[in-house]
């Protein structure tokens, strides 16, 4: 059904959580917040090997956050739970992983802005772009010299779009919906590291 791609699952999602940025509470909760995140994973699979490492790494961590909601009912709790237990730059926690999702979050919005100005088949400039600007300033030289060779085996636009079952009118639809959703989510998390003197770039 052309309702239930992935695309527009996804974006219906962030738009949920647009909603809960914008309120007057602007609490986000946890559980709606890593359901939505799970909903995006299938797009780093269609990306190819260029993009496993992520997909892998994003998977497991939108997980660790699901099973984190059981116990945290916002994110602000999630992270002053962490603060508390003097334990947010360690590997595995919820603070940590809850940064790397928001890396993987704007990467889709970068990607998907790319792919929206450049013309042509090829997802190359759209997704090496992407990658530079979210992902590179966090990544060792050998995890770059992968991804880049990687970027050679991307699907092309026409590829990635049956994949995602889109015609090329309705992806950008999807994708500009998930743009204007997701950037005052991304803000709001980037605020909350902020606020609390924790920074994110580590």
């Amino acid at each position: 059904m052309a309702n239930e791609t992935p695309l527009r699952k996804i974006s219906e999602a962030f738009k949920e959580l647009e909603a809960a940025v914008n309120s007057q509470t602007a609490e986000i909760e946890v559980a709606p917040f890593s359901s939505a995140c799970s909903l995006v994973s299938p797009l780093f699979g269609c990306l190819g090997i260029a993009f496993k490492f992520a997909e892998i790494d994003y998977v497991a961590k939108v997980h660790d956050l699901a099973e984190a909601s059981k116990s945290n009912s916002t994110l602000p709790v999630l992270l002053d739970r962490d603060i508390e237990g003097d334990c947010v730059r360690k590997a595995g926690s919820h603070s940590r992983n809850l940064l790397r999702v928001k890396r993987g979050l704007d990467m889709v919005r970068v990607l998907f802005e790319q792919i929206i100005v450049t013309k042509g088949n090829s997802l190359k400039d759209p997704a090496s772009k992407a990658y530079a600007q979210v992902f590179a300033p966090h990544h060792g030289w050998v995890i770059r010299k992968a991804v880049a060779a990687g970027m050679y085996a991307l699907p092309t636009r026409e590829q990635l779009l049956h994949k995602l079952n889109e015609d090329e009118n309705s992806a950008i639809v999807q994708m500009q919906n998930y743009i204007a959703a997701s950037t005052p989510l991304i803000l709001y998390i980037d605020k909350l590291y902020h606020s609390r003197k924790l920074g994110v770039d580590w």
